[in-house]
């Protein structure tokens, strides 16, 4: 370490360097004196005791590597907070809502469930905004009962509406629409005033019983308690009403909207697309692009998934080139959807050549396309080729193609290199694709065979029906009334399947059974 004193020239008698009688030679050679007395002062005062040789430190005998992401750090947290339990540290209520705060927004569920295990009953039963934070997690991971259990024995529950609107979406995601309705009107006679985020869940249960009736119910309390003018609301309401088949009341709503954003133009457009009313849908498109409200790649994709016409789509194609959007994939996947919906396969082969990048929906696309054509085999070839992984939708597409153009032996190939090469279980679509096969080209009892010992779980509709319209096709009565037998429990309000066992007795001359079939119809008031 250097170190400079201020040494001047007169404490040390130097004469200065104009002095007429000092030369050039005695002035360095003085010089050379004062440095030699310098470097001895700075020799004495230097410690006599040398500092030894820096080491690093060994903090921890087992030092664990930094948390390399949110879900490593957040499990390091959870495993240092059940070690304090362990060691009966108390820990309060703020930690544990932090904690479970933070599982739900990294949709950590199994972390929260960890954290639940370390909450003292009588900490959860006393603190309502623990026991809020604890609703909303089991809630949004489908935990729907133990949602309820905790909402049973919350204390203050009717101080606000947060732990309602928790269950009440939960029940709405998991499809428990009628639950969820009944709950908002248990929380209106409770005297629990709803807020903003109260209503689009409730309007979203209503959409999906697609009762416009308890919308419009819903619609006059959205009134009553003020939120007429709230956007977050309205764009709820427009979805509801496009959902549950008023495009007319929806567009009423939509007008009323003072502040559009983006949410807003992409309901009233979809509610026009799904109802197939085009000119509406173009007004809406061009208005929002007027008003600067272009919609994302995701928003494009599922416009142009929802198209019922390609006249529609090619406006929307058109749009697209303008941007120069169109090699987007998302965007770049749904425009090969929508060509190849509508026929038009050689557009859809020329997009999906020209992609400069595929995923595997792009993949899954284009062999979906060719579903009737030998060309989606040589496509699923070509994607092994380039090493792209297939998934159980690819898997879905190749089989159903295989049944379409009765190519078993394909078809059997096909799925045993889904499980066998690509590890991927079978899930129901598979079956009814594999009895689908076997049933078209005749082999009903192979059909027959997957479903009552082949599959590792009971066969659905799908399965069921599958092979019932193979017993249709072929005449086999047989197996055809056990399929209808199924098909009758598991979708008692169908009257196609009735008309399918009917066809079938029909075919084999078996009248009196048909016009059994005819009664059984009546009687559930199917017929029509």
């Amino acid at each position: 370490m250097d170190i400079t004193l201020p040494i001047s020239l007169s404490s040390c008698n130097l004469p200065s360097p104009q002095h007429p009688n000092v030369t050039t030679n005695s002035l360095k050679q003085r010089k050379r004196k004062q440095n030699q007395k310098r470097k001895h002062f700075l020799h004495n005062t230097q410690p006599k005791v040398p500092f030894p040789k820096s080491s690093p430190t060994p903090l921890l005998t087992n030092p664990k590597p930094h948390p390399r992401s949110k879900l490593d750090a957040l499990n390091a947290v959870v495993d240092e907070l059940e070690s304090s339990v362990e060691k009966g540290i108390q820990l309060d209520a703020q930690i544990f809502s932090s904690i479970l705060e933070t599982c739900f927004r990294l949709r950590a569920f199994d972390h929260g469930f960890r954290i639940r295990r370390l909450i003292p009953e009588k900490l959860l039963r006393k603190n309502a905004g623990l026991s809020s934070k604890l609703l909303k997690l089991y809630a949004s991971s489908g935990q729907i009962e133990d949602a309820h259990h905790v909402f049973d024995k919350m204390p203050e529950r009717n101080a606000s509406a947060f732990p309602w609107n928790s269950l009440i979406s939960g029940y709405a995601e998991m499809g428990q629409y009628e639950d969820a309705l009944a709950l908002y009107f248990q929380m209106e006679e409770e005297g629990v005033d709803p807020d903003q985020f109260t209503y689009p869940r409730v309007l979203k249960a209503c959409s999906g019983i697609g009762s416009i009736r308890v919308g419009e119910e819903v619609h006059r309390q959205i009134v009553r308690h003020g939120f007429w003018a709230n956007g977050f609301v309205l764009n709820a309401l427009v979805d509801m009403y496009s959902k549950c088949g008023d495009i007319v009341k929806a567009r009423r709503v939509f007008d009323n909207i003072g502040m559009r954003d983006l949410v807003s133009w992409n309901s009233m457009l979809t509610g026009y697309i799904h109802h197939g009313v085009l000119e509406g849908a173009l007004e809406i498109f061009r208005l929002m692009i007027r008003d600067g409200y272009e919609p994302d790649s995701v928003g494009i994709s599922t416009i142009l998934a929802s198209l019922p016409s390609v006249k529609f789509g090619a406006q929307v194609h058109g749009w697209i080139l303008r941007r120069g959007i169109e090699w987007d994939l998302s965007i770049a996947n749904a425009l090969i959807v929508l060509y190849s919906n509508h026929g038009n396969l050689d557009k859809a082969r020329w997009l999906f050549e020209k992609m400069p990048k595929m995923d595997v929906v792009s993949w899954n696309s284009i062999i979906s396309a060719h579903s009737k054509d030998p060309k989606a085999l040589i496509y699923f070839s070509r994607m092994e080729t380039v090493g792209a992984l297939p998934d159980n939708i690819t898997f879905v597409s190749l089989l159903s193609a295989c049944g379409n153009m009765g190519l078993v032996k394909d078809g059997e190939r096909l799925f045993s290199l889904m499980r066998e090469r690509y590890g991927i279980s079978p899930v129901m679509e598979h079956y009814g694709c594999m009895v689908n096969l076997y049933g078209r080209a005749g082999f009903i009892n192979e059909a027959y065979e997957i479903v009552v010992n082949g599959m590792e779980f009971e066969a659905g509709p799908t399965v069921w029906g599958a092979l019932l319209y193979a017993c249709y096709v072929h005449g086999n009565v047989d197996i055809g009334e056990v399929a209808a037998q199924n098909l009758f429990e598991l979708e008692p309000d169908n009257e196609h399947n009735f008309e399918l066992l009917m066809g079938i007795y029909r075919n084999a001359g078996r009248l009196e059974d048909v016009e059994r079939v005819r009664i059984m119809m009546v009687e559930r008031g199917l017929d029509s």
